[in-house]
């Protein structure tokens, strides 16, 4: 169970890091080809926004479940 718990920590971390870089501060590098998709036009920087958001809400969730579980665990 503490592998669980150190798994979803460290995923959530990463997650929320990469998904905060890419949505707030537009490190739009961060996601694989996207500049040669952006040029050929297959992408736009509403789609990175969005990979951004998603990133980092599902991030945060990781977080949240991770740290639940470290303190559920600790009660009993």
């Amino acid at each position: 169970m503490t592998l669980l718990k150190i798994i979803l920590i460290a995923l959530g971390t990463t997650f929320s890091i990469f998904g905060y870089l890419i949505y707030f501060k537009k490190k739009y590098n961060l996601i694989n080809d996207y500049e040669a998709n952006r040029k050929a036009g297959k992408k736009t920087e509403s789609y990175a926004r969005k990979i951004g958001l998603i990133e980092l809400l599902l991030g945060i969730a990781l977080l949240m479940v991770g740290l639940y579980l470290i303190v559920a665990m600790r009660s009993t």
